[in-house]
């Protein structure tokens, strides 16, 4: 025990690892670019996909058929296990859609990976918590290690909730630095005989470069107006999906023109 102590503790061992460290991170921000993915072809395969969701969710609500969308499996291990144990019942969290949601995350699979996170990084971290008052805690007295355990299976517990409003916010600060922009074109688009889809695809295809995240908000916009039975629906998605004050007026404004028929320009 003391020569494990006497390891980590040495300057030079120390020394050796920050250096390690160091040059791991710059082999990481040099090869990053190239290793990068394309974040907006990616992005579209997902709005896609959900169009695809979309117009066979409209069949079947035609036809009258109760078939199932299929969604992408999450990890084999993590589902699994969710289900064995059950956690979306034990974990249950009546807003962990609307999260996913505004952090730009669909489907089943996300919501598995949250419930898998959320039961196993408590006991990752409490372990994590227990180790370390056990090697290095020794003059700690116990009600100090037992805080240290405790605030580690905490810690672990909220740590998915803080990742995906931490995500969330960064999404929506991405979509509203290109939003004006985005609103002076679709004036544009509209004023010059094009409808609101037409606009809506016509931009987020101009404004991608600037910001994926809102060119896959118009994507999807565009394709519920399409599929879902009420264009009102639609708007009203895409201010709960943003949650940002200036969003939400648009899509008031739009289901106003939309529902009195005054011009979608003025």
């Amino acid at each position: 025990m003391a020569d494990i102590v006497d390891t980590l503790t040495d300057p030079l061992n120390i020394a050796g690892a920050l250096a390690a460290a160091a040059c791991l991170a710059t082999v990481v921000t040099v090869a990053a670019p190239v290793l990068s993915e394309n974040k907006l072809g990616s992005r579209l395969k997902e709005v896609a996909k959900k169009r695809e969701e979309l117009r066979k969710k409209s069949r079947a609500d035609l036809a009258k058929g109760g078939a199932s969308l299929q969604h992408k499996d999450a990890n084999s291990f993590a589902k699994n296990l969710v289900q064995r144990f059950n956690l979306q019942k034990a974990l249950a969290d009546d807003t962990l859609a609307e999260k996913l949601v505004r952090a730009g995350l669909r489907g089943h699979a996300a919501q598995t990976m949250f419930y898998f996170y959320r039961a196993a990084l408590p006991i990752a971290f409490g372990l994590i918590a227990l180790f370390y008052v056990m090697m290095f805690g020794e003059e700690l007295v116990m009600q100090m290690k037992l805080a240290a355990v405790v605030g580690g299976v905490a810690l672990g517990y909220y740590a998915p909730n803080l990742y995906l409003k931490n995500l969330a916010d960064k999404r929506r600060t991405k979509i509203m630095e290109a939003f004006p922009d985005s609103l002076d074109m679709m004036l544009i688009c509209v004023e010059a005989g094009m409808s609101i889809e037409m606009a809506l695809a016509r931009v987020g295809t101009e404004i991608a470069p600037a910001s994926v995240e809102l060119a896959e908000e118009f994507a999807l916009t565009t394709a519920e107006l399409s599929y879902l039975p009420e264009r009102r629906m639609a708007y009203e998605n895409l201010a709960r999906r943003t949650n940002h004050p200036g969003v939400k007026a648009v899509a008031m404004a739009l289901t106003q023109a939309e529902k009195y028929g005054t011009p979608v320009g003025q």
